[in-house]
């Protein structure tokens, strides 16, 4: 408490210092941000390697240039290369390996910005060995669905300023006890954790588990770590498949004008599990589309 003969000026300067003092707090706080020169329109958008899962990590990174993305999210298991089909890419991947992956988003200026799903253990020394890779390829964030590791997850999102987001699959009626794929309960899982823990808002598993994708972005406001944003050809069924954005039952305007509305700093991954074989064409449309997108 102030002394009420304390000087004005001293005021001042300590109510100021207090401010910068919050200020300051809240920047510790707020979630990772990508540097603009990887948005297009205003997000930042790529590809998740998944979509080229029958590829290698090399091959996925020109894909998703070839696509106009900007970023891209990896996954643990992919082969690197052709040239070393036995060598998977995951978080045991040596220095050397990490360098080559380097190498090849700077080769076709993608940037890496996200990893997972990716199981993130309770024990501290196995889940710090994910934060580590992510931080030396620089990563923004972490998909998981470890629930249970929520405690040591916070613990290494401070230390590491790295995200975190808990992804949804869809609704599994015989399992109870899989419940990731509820908007309310990822809402209750990180309430009052630190705001870098949030949600990888998977629109298209939200789609096929019934959940309408913009109520699932309105439940998990301020808490959306980065997207899965996809459009599907059906509502509520698990077979539905993906489309190219603005073709199917999502709406794909809506989900951007909702992530916007949230000043939604993360990536959206296009990950499109269809046409496997050949799905560029289809992923570059998804592109255009945000590319093209005004409210």
């Amino acid at each position: 408490m102030l002394a009420t003969n304390t000087p004005l000026r001293l005021i001042g300067l300590e109510l100021a210092a207090g401010i910068l003092l919050v200020l300051g707090t809240q920047s510790v706080l707020a979630q990772p941000k990508i540097p603009k020169e990887y948005s297009i329109n205003g997000f930042a958008i790529g590809c998740q390697a998944y979509t080229f899962n029958r590829f290698t990590v090399f091959e996925a990174i020109e894909k998703t240039a070839q696509a106009g993305g900007r970023i891209i999210e990896f996954y643990p298991g992919q082969k690197l290369s052709k040239e070393r089909p036995a060598v998977i890419w995951n978080h045991d991947a040596s220095d050397e390996v990490i360098a080559k992956v380097k190498a090849k988003l700077a080769q076709y200026n993608v940037k890496a910005v996200n990893y997972g799903v990716v199981p993130i253990p309770k024990d501290e020394a196995g889940a710090r060995k994910i934060f580590e890779f992510a931080k030396k390829l620089g990563l923004r964030a972490v998909t998981t669905e470890s629930t249970e590791s929520i405690d040591t997850i916070e613990k290494l999102v401070k230390e590491y300023n790295i995200a975190v987001g808990y992804h949804n699959h869809p609704r599994r009626p015989n399992d109870p006890n899989y419940k990731v794929w509820d908007p309310n309960y990822i809402a209750q899982l990180v309430k009052g954790r630190d705001k870098r823990i949030g949600a990888c808002a998977d629109t298209g598993h939200w789609a096929r588990s019934g959940v309408n994708p913009l109520e699932g972005l309105a439940i998990l406001k301020g808490r959306i770590i980065s997207s899965h944003l996809k459009d599907l050809n059906e509502f509520g069924k698990t077979d539905a498949h993906d489309v190219p954005y603005g073709t199917g039952v999502c709406d794909i305007k809506g989900c951007l004008t909702a992530l916007k509305a949230q000043r939604f700093t993360g990536n959206i991954a296009i990950e499109y599990e269809y046409n496997w074989e050949n799905n560029v064409p289809e992923v570059a449309k998804c592109i255009e589309f945000v590319k093209n997108y005004h409210k």
